[in-house]
């Protein structure tokens, strides 16, 4: 049988030149985009939360009732929870972005409603009425971390700020009461709960401590907040960070051998994202402040290695059969972003991370404001099946500050210079910062 005849090959410059006139199929942006467009994601955002937390107070009917005539069977007009922990971190995303754009829309957000629930909790206190029966129970008794460690952090960014009215003050000390004296914790003084096992740590909760702690230092002086703080960074970190990969394990419970790791993107979104927050205000003299930066670095290091080539992450970080999530990837470019910024990493090797990033969580923002495929609140779990089927839903109220952070940092990122746009099948390099 006759062989074949040689298949005819072009020269192979001349095939490596075709190939780069091709456009890339990107399923992102894979550019640098502009202030102006990454700010219209962000208007999105705003508008749309603004109309889903509308201020006041309706009776059972449904009917306005004002402030002075509240009774126990009042409740909040319909919507996202003013007084969650999630709506705290949009709080501070608000903030963060009146700060950076200069726009008083999102300052005044923030403010109206901050000082809104700080005044409805004050009138109940003065009614005496039970914190069961009202709207307002994890402000007037706070019973575990999520009622007070995100609400803290932001209401004292607002008083720092000078944005606070006269019942932010007081509300800020009974979560900090609970944090820093009632909370359940380690002999060690490690913050613990005490399910699903008795003693459990839960990966969320350095951000639903840490940032709080750390306000508190800055707003009051007294060190002893920061060194709890970062108390709790080092000790979640021994028992929790896995080296070998540069990721947090979800839960860790005592006496537990050998342990499951489920490397869960939230999860670790909250803890980058408190490293950052502390950071930001712990004083340069603190002497664990280098161990909170190593850290650091290496988780931003291990994070970076699992970026998918959308610029998302997946829900389970090192099992790319899981699905693509929002609300971790946008905590990822915030912190990221904010690193960069400070000059904590190397803006050369991780702003390209960060800029992906933002892109990637650009397109899960939908025209109308909506953030898309954000996993709902979640619990604890030693298997994979857990975390692979936890749904996704617009109403999960846990991505829409994060994209406002990611947003405002990653503008204050650009405004340092880069990226340069790159020609001639060249990606998009950062170099040293411009200012």
């Amino acid at each position: 049988m006759a062989s074949a005849p040689p298949m005819s090959r072009a020269p192979v410059n001349v095939a490596i030149d075709g190939a780069t006139r091709l456009a890339p199929a990107y399923p992102m942006p894979y550019l640098r985009p502009s202030e102006q467009a990454i700010k219209a994601v962000m208007d999105r955002v705003l508008g749309y939360i603004d109309r889903e937390t509308p201020v006041g107070m309706v009776d059972a009917a449904g009917r306005d009732v004002p402030l002075a005539s509240i009774t126990a069977q009042s409740k909040f007009k319909p919507g996202f929870l003013l007084t969650s922990y999630e709506w705290g971190v949009t709080y501070a995303g608000a903030m963060l972005a009146g700060d950076v754009t200069n726009d008083k829309r999102y300052t005044r957000y923030a403010a109206d409603r901050m000082n809104f629930v700080a005044d409805v909790a004050a009138r109940y206190r003065k009614l005496g009425t039970e914190p069961k029966s009202t709207p307002v129970r994890n402000m007037l008794a706070p019973e575990r971390l999520d009622d007070s460690g995100a609400m803290s952090a932001a209401l004292i960014k607002g008083q720092r700020a000078g944005l606070a009215d006269a019942n932010i003050r007081p509300q800020i000390d009974v979560y900090l009461d609970w944090m820093a004296k009632r909370q359940f914790r380690m002999k060690d003084g490690t913050l613990a709960r005490e399910r699903p096992l008795p003693v459990t740590l839960w990966l969320d909760d350095v951000y639903m401590s840490v940032p709080g702690l750390a306000q508190m230092g800055a707003l009051t002086g007294d060190r002893a907040y920061y060194d709890d703080a970062v108390r709790q960074v080092l000790q979640f970190s021994q028992r929790m960070f896995v080296p070998e990969k540069g990721l947090y394990m979800h839960a860790w419970a005592e006496g537990m051998d050998p342990h499951p790791a489920f490397h869960w993107g939230r999860a670790n979104g909250w803890a980058v994202m408190a490293m950052v927050e502390l950071l930001e205000v712990l004083p340069a003299d603190h002497p664990q402040r280098g161990a909170i930066l190593k850290q650091l670095r290496a988780h931003v290091a291990g994070l970076a290695k699992v970026q998918s080539g959308t610029g998302l992450w997946h829900q389970l970080l090192d099992r790319p059969d899981s699905y693509l999530e929002t609300s971790a990837s946008a905590m990822y470019a915030y912190a990221i972003a904010r690193a960069v910024n400070r000059g904590w990493i190397d803006r050369r090797a991780y702003a390209p991370v960060a800029m992906l990033a933002w892109n990637g969580v650009s397109t899960k923002v939908s025209q109308a404001g909506e953030v898309e495929d954000v996993c709902v609140g979640t619990g604890v779990a030693f298997d994979p099946a857990f975390y692979y089927f936890r749904p996704r839903h617009v109403r999960a109220a846990h991505g829409y500050g994060p994209v406002l952070l990611a947003g405002a940092e990653v503008i204050a990122m650009l405004r340092k210079g880069g990226p340069m746009e790159g020609g001639n099948g060249q990606g998009l390099i950062f170099g040293e910062s411009a200012s």
